[in-house]
């Protein structure tokens, strides 16, 4: 099976920009002959919800998307995450955000990477550090950049550090959920915000390591609020709901693509990505 997916966040009801992606995963899966996947990324049990959940598969429905199979949920697949961490090199480490932004880093290293600290403690060390913290799992990585090609920004090539595979609190990092996630589900296609351009080499590499090839990428641009900035909630009416319903949205989010027709299905007609704009979409409000 091929298939792409779109794999939003429960943690509450979708915008503009997050419907605006998910219609642009569909119909780069169905001009391609993939299966469309729903996979709801609820590891992060704090802030996801059923009910979130059940509002987002509404909105995507209200739409016009469909997708093939049942909804899989990444917080029912915690031992596929647990496998795939026993198949790596990976090292304990104790350090917090703040430690590793005020550590010294490698030069040339983007603002936040992992300097290392942990990466040779002693046993009698991580002992030690035990007492105090409990311990996140990196991944001991042998590179220090890869590179991904992007149908839409061509070769890309970005840093990749010792990242976290499982944090302190037992939950399991994105990074790592992702792949494992696509691999299982055959996922060779991924439409997302450009704003995970920057994540995709780490996901890359460590799919290489697990024994897999990388994805397909398209990262398409973002949409952004009246300051400028990525689309919030907070910027006011940019639900399907508060916005006015698919009658006004589908044909909004149409135009800002140059799409044209008036359900997903007839977007399928002369939908090229080559076509797609590259710049952010500012929504008016």
């Amino acid at each position: 099976m091929t298939a792409g997916r779109y794999a939003p966040s429960p943690s509450g009801d979708l915008h503009i920009g997050n419907l605006r992606t998910a219609l642009l995963a569909w119909l780069f899966a169905r001009s391609t002959g993939h299966e469309f996947l729903l996979r709801v990324e609820d590891l992060d049990t704090g802030r996801s919800s059923r009910a979130a959940e059940a509002g987002q598969l509404a909105d995507l429905a209200a739409i016009g998307l469909d997708w093939d199979g049942a909804v899989v949920r990444q917080s029912e697949r915690s031992d596929l995450y647990a496998a795939a961490i026993a198949e790596l090199d990976v090292y304990e480490c104790y350090c917090t955000r703040r430690e590793i932004l005020s550590a010294p880093s490698a030069p040339h290293a983007p603002e936040g990477a992992y300097p290392g600290t942990c990466r040779d403690l002693t046993e009698a060390e991580r002992v030690v550090r035990r007492r105090d913290r409990p311990a996140a799992l990196r991944l001991r990585s042998t590179v220090d950049e890869f590179t991904v090609t992007d149908v839409l920004r061509g070769e890309y090539t970005g840093a990749v550090d010792d990242f976290v595979l499982r944090r302190g609190d037992g939950t399991y990092a994105y990074n790592l959920a992702v792949v494992v996630d696509d691999a299982a589900q055959g996922v060779d296609q991924v439409v997302r915000g450009d704003d995970l351009l920057s994540s995709a080499p780490r996901q890359a590499y460590l799919t290489t390591l697990l024994g897999g090839a990388p994805p397909t990428y398209a990262h398409v641009p973002l949409v952004l609020g009246p300051t400028g900035v990525r689309l919030a909630k907070r910027d006011g009416a940019v639900t399907l709901s508060r916005r006015g319903g698919p009658a006004v949205v589908l044909p909004e989010i149409a135009a800002s693509l140059g799409l044209r027709g008036g359900t997903p299905q007839e977007m399928l007609d002369g939908f090229d990505p080559a076509q797609l704009p590259r710049a952010p979409w500012t929504l008016p409000l």
